[in-house]
């Protein structure tokens, strides 16, 4: 039996989506810039699929821009909103275990002398709203938070740090990494006072090379790619219409039926945590209420959506996670050990570490991360391979 549980890292693309980028690589393949029946058809397919996402949105069609992806919407969201407001002031506030898509281009930006700094989380993974406004002064003019944590599953209160941030300083503009919250919530970027979101196509059963950042009308962001003009001088480019094709589909098809799918990944991320205490030497982190699963007895009351619905982080005494990982992948059970776009950055997690996982468990922790397609067998056949598994390698006790 196979048991893919690494959806978090990417998502097989569903068949529709499919379906519909094949049709347009082999029949309507056309340039979208060219002016003949070709270009123009072409060109109904970008704008069939912004009006799917702006419509889940309750946003403008004109306010979404297609990426390449998570990396691009949050290096654009980043570096294009810095340097259109640098003459109001150089200074950037994110928190201290975002993705790093963001993490890094703000990094870069301290090189043009930019002031970057990062709120701390609390052991939940939620982010410490007063030390974050603390940070706030005249020269701030940027503020990004991830929706979801892509590691641990944490879900900000993104409407209530937007309103304490804009209350602070209403000029702020607000950025928000929705990679793993979009398909996931329903979203509302004006309600919730989000001004730029990204959203990777790959996470949501779309074409990898598919995304958009959302940015509001209001707000003018410095463009990263410059050429043919194309998206309104926004990212040149010839578009991906094949990938962008897919993603509305994709979209279409994550929001129709939504509360029914949501039901189907919590009731698997409840099942998982229901059996992971037969696994000895277990923690549950950063789920309200549960943190060492097997000193509950079954006893202990925690709220599992409180989290993401598709996200678990499991910590296991004494072994190493890449050991236990590769194990499990010899089982057909296919998990990760952090955030695979991290995968050439090695090193301890620094999520874990902002949420106060002990130092012995920091590299011995494994994300299972389900989705609409995961079954509960192959649940339960993960849970049965760890209680193989982890009796064996803990055993070899790291010194």
């Amino acid at each position: 039996m196979e048991a893919y549980l690494d959806n978090a890292a990417t998502t097989r693309v569903s068949e529709k989506a499919a379906e519909i980028a094949e049709k347009v690589m082999k029949e309507d393949y056309g340039n979208p810039s060219s002016k003949h029946i070709k270009g123009f058809d072409a060109e109904q397919y970008i704008k069939n699929s912004a009006k799917i996402i702006a419509d889940t949105l309750k946003v403008q069609p004109k306010e979404i821009i297609f990426t390449s992806g998570g990396t691009e919407s949050n290096n654009m969201a980043l570096s294009g909103a810095a340097f259109s407001k640098i003459r109001s002031g150089k200074k950037i506030i994110s928190t201290s275990f975002e993705h790093a898509s963001v993490y890094s281009p703000l990094l870069a930006l301290k090189d043009f002398e930019f002031d970057i700094e990062f709120a701390p989380v609390d052991a939940l993974g939620h982010v410490k709203i007063d030390e974050l406004l603390n940070m706030i002064d005249d020269n701030t003019t940027l503020v990004s938070v991830m929706y979801v944590n892509n590691e641990v599953g944490a879900v900000q209160d993104i409407a209530a740090i937007s309103k304490a941030v804009k209350e602070k300083k209403p000029d702020i503009i607000f950025h928000v990494d929705a990679i793993q919250a979009y398909g996931k919530y329903r979203i509302n970027p004006k309600k919730e006072g989000i001004d730029l979101l990204s959203v990777s196509g790959h996470k949501i059963h779309a074409p990898k090379g598919s995304g958009f950042l959302y940015a509001d009308e209001k707000v003018m962001l410095r463009p990263l790619i410059f050429g043919g003009g194309q998206q309104k001088n926004r990212r040149s480019g010839t578009e991906n219409v094949p990938a962008i094709a897919g993603l509305g589909e994709a979209v279409r098809e994550a929001y129709e039926d939504f509360d029914q799918k949501i039901r189907h990944i919590y009731g698997l991320k409840e099942h998982f945590l229901e059996r992971i205490g037969e696994v000895p030497g277990t923690h549950v982190n950063a789920v309200p209420g549960l943190n060492n699963i097997n000193e509950a007895d079954g006893k202990l009351s925690y709220d599992v959506r409180k989290t993401a619905p598709h996200i678990v982080s499991i910590s296991f005494d004494k072994i190493k996670a890449e050991v236990l990982l590769h194990a499990l992948e010899e089982r057909g059970v296919y998990v990760s050990s952090g955030s695979a776009c991290s995968s050439n950055h090695p090193g301890l997690s620094s999520t874990l570490q902002a949420i106060g996982v002990k130092r012995e468990l920091l590299d011995s922790t494994l994300r299972f991360s389900f989705s609409r397609y995961t079954t509960m067998e192959e649940i339960d056949y993960c849970i049965d391979m760890l209680k193989e598994l982890v009796p064996i390698y803990s055993r070899f006790t790291r010194k």
